[in-house]
């Protein structure tokens, strides 16, 4: 029976591209035709229970199954399996736009609260959860300065290493950075972003994160660097920062940090930011982001990746800064970057899997290749984008055009050449 519901829900969805389904019986389903540019996938199911799991939730029972080995993928790979479903269900498929259900309006909100209490305790448990795992994993698929967030592709087919500089420059610009700036870096990695920032301007920064793992790595990196006096690295809390330092800041950049902030603290997070800026201070969220309403996480990604993570609307971004009174001064929505990024950790993942293993297991390898393929298809073909928004607290703190940006970045590209060249 639940073979049969999953069968129906098969033929209903899969379309363009085919995918045959091998149940535990050996007995073989074919959903689908073969599309130009659609993949051929080929599924095996090895109990019985998979077809229940996944009726129960399409996501986390595809994950965990595949995770266990419990479903094969015989033709194509994990990539290919997510990417057929999600073409042949596009978000801007268009058609008829109904009005959410009256019941629907009022549990969505409840639940998504609850599960996004970050308490300061809970927030370190979870970030300890994702970015507290081993170094070595994280160099086996991203760039060589660590970057752990959406790069920035001018041209899409250049290097991992080359759209995450770009990425650094064009924030930078964005910045409007001068020398005897205070700069802070709310989640700041393995330092990569702050280091960058205080290369190109001078300015002094302070970077803090709540993991241990990446806190030693950026106050190495900063050592090696020599640049020690004038870019620091804390294990902070956004919310006591202004305990901490007592400082005020001209800039204030957030990378991939605001994902794991959680809704119920919106208000909180630009509150603290707002008070720990200049009165011509600025700041620069890069986050991801949905193209519609309010979501909520998959039970997959909150049991196994990002424990706490939430992805926001726009609508609620908005709504949040505008208590603080902070002005949005520019918007910029970054449509198909992270897609592209996606793709490069998840071949260097396939590429790296024996050392993966090694380092953990295969059922660890294949929740993190799952993970990246969903996150992949979730850019190209669901509701998923990145959002680099420029706040700041007056009116008067930036020119009025927003050509210094360009200027500023071509500016910056130029040294990156330049430093390439001579090795610096």
């Amino acid at each position: 029976m639940k073979f049969k519901a999953l069968e129906k829900f098969l033929q209903n969805t899969i379309s363009r591209g085919r995918l045959t389904l091998i149940n535990s019986d050996t007995q073989r389903y074919v959903f689908g035709e073969p599309a130009t540019d659609h993949p051929e996938v080929t599924v095996r199911f090895l109990d019985d229970n998979v077809a229940r799991e996944l009726l129960a939730d399409l996501q986390l029972g595809a994950g965990e199954a595949y995770m266990d080995g419990r479903m094969v993928i015989d033709e194509g790979d994990v990539m290919e399996l997510i990417r057929l479903i999600h073409m042949n269900q596009l978000w801007e498929k268009g058609g008829q736009i109904d009005r959410a259900r009256p019941l629907d309006k009022v549990l969505a909100p409840i639940i998504k609260r609850v599960k996004q209490f970050n308490f300061r305790s809970r927030a370190r448990r979870n970030t300890a959860h994702h970015y507290d795992l081993s170094r070595e994993l994280y160099e086996h698929f991203l760039d060589e300065d660590m970057q752990y967030s959406c790069a920035y592709f001018i041209d899409s087919s250049n290097t991992l290493e080359q759209a995450q500089l770009d990425k650094k420059s064009h924030i930078a610009a964005k910045l409007a950075l001068q020398p005897e700036h205070r700069v802070l870096d709310i989640g700041c990695g393995w330092g990569g972003m702050a280091l960058y920032l205080h290369a190109v301007s001078g300015a002094e920064i302070l970077g803090v994160t709540l993991s241990q793992e990446q806190l030693k790595v950026a106050r190495e990196r900063a050592a090696i660097s020599g640049v020690t006096s004038r870019v620091k690295f804390e294990l902070l809390d956004y919310r006591d920062i202004a305990r901490f330092s007592g400082l005020k800041f001209d800039r204030i950049v957030s990378v991939g940090m605001f994902e794991h902030v959680g809704a119920p603290y919106y208000s909180e997070f630009f509150r603290h930011t707002a008070n720990l800026m200049t009165d011509d201070g600025v700041m620069l969220l890069h986050t991801i982001g949905r193209f519609g309403e309010p979501g909520s996480t998959d039970a997959f990604t909150t049991k196994y990746i990002f424990p706490g993570g939430y992805i926001p609307a726009l609508s609620e971004i908005f709504k949040a800064s505008q208590k603080s009174s902070l002005i949005a001064t520019d918007l910029e929505t970054l449509r198909l970057h992270y897609a592209l990024t996606l793709r490069q950790w998840y071949a260097r993942t396939t590429a790296s899997k024996d050392a993966i293993v090694a380092l953990y297991d295969e059922r660890f390898y294949r929740m993190w290749r799952f993970y990246l393929a969903g996150a992949t298809a979730g850019f190209e073909y669901g509701d998923l984008g990145n959002y680099q928004i420029q706040f700041c607290r007056s009116r008067h703190a930036l020119p009025i055009c927003r050509d210094y940006m360009m200027g500023q970045e071509q500016k910056y590209g130029q040294t990156n050449v330049a430093r390439e060249r001579t090795g610096t």
